[in-house]
């Protein structure tokens, strides 16, 4: 079975009556990321894409600004190190990233937080330019973008418990899926894959969420330059103010047929 899910006893209670049975249930582990071999992050996730996680949690906690700053990321191989595949260990490269680091304090990154690592909240606005990309696009393919997403999801289908992320290209073409406890997490497993792949800057590409549009969603968004941020369900006050301050075309509630735009409707036509 796939390391995004185990197999789990269950007692099933339907109209008053019990039943044994087993199930799947999402798996949630901690990777801890170590920075030339010092602790740095712990990140709650579902196991599967480390590396792209650690590259995508290191650009949204601005550790990095680009692949050329990544020397490499592998799992640990230290023998004496306990659980070996939840330990994954990034070498950075050039004097800037690793300035960086000394302004960043140790943290715990729970499955359902995003930046909760930062210094303090007025370093959580990140000093980056707006957006200011004329990409659009249709109406009626941001309406499928949640189905598209959703039909992607196999580890939803086994557990229910999974949150995915879905990039979606100019041909309008779904170009990477990831699915995570955390929806957080997903992201920057999209995001991370595509810093490695030397593909950022995003700027004719829209990211779909299949949860809630939060603050950190569309940071990540803004430093990848993903123009439109599309979620199943709704946004937070301080998603819509960054994203109207950032230049990033935020939608909410993307199912039933219709969207709420929250920022920047010319995107969307």
């Amino acid at each position: 079975m796939s390391e995004t899910s185990r197999e789990v006893e269950v007692t099933r209670v339907r109209a008053g009556v019990r039943g044994a049975l087993r199930d799947y249930a999402a798996t949630e582990e901690p990777m801890e990321v170590r920075i030339h071999g010092d602790p740095f992050a712990v990140i709650m996730r579902t196991p599967g894409r480390d590396h792209d996680l650690a590259a995508g949690f290191l650009l949204s906690e601005q550790i990095v600004r680009g692949p050329d700053e990544i020397s490499l990321i592998r799992h640990c191989t230290a023998p004496e190190t306990p659980e070996l595949k939840n330990v994954v260990d990034v070498t950075l490269q050039g004097k800037p990233a690793v300035e960086r680091i000394r302004e960043r304090r140790q943290v715990v990154t729970s499955s359902s937080c995003g930046l909760c690592g930062r210094v303090t909240l007025d370093s959580l606005h990140a000093q980056v330019p707006s957006l200011d990309d004329t990409w659009e696009v249709a109406g009626a393919s941001v309406l499928a973008w949640p189905r598209r997403l959703r039909e992607s999801q196999e580890a939803f289908d086994r557990t229910g418990g999974m949150h995915a992320a879905g990039l979606f290209d100019a041909s309008d073409t779904l170009v990477d899926v990831a699915e995570d406890v955390g929806r957080h997490n997903a992201v920057d497993k999209v995001v991370g894959r595509m810093l490695l792949l030397e593909r950022l800057p995003l700027s004719c590409y829209g990211l779909a969420v299949s949860g809630r549009a939060s603050f950190e969603i569309v940071q990540k968004a803004l430093l990848a330059r993903i123009p439109i941020v599309a979620a199943v369900s709704a946004p937070t006050t301080l998603a819509i103010e960054l994203a109207e301050e950032s230049g990033v075309t935020l939608l909410g509630f993307v199912r039933d047929g219709g969207y709420n735009i929250y920022s920047h409707p010319r995107r969307v036509g």
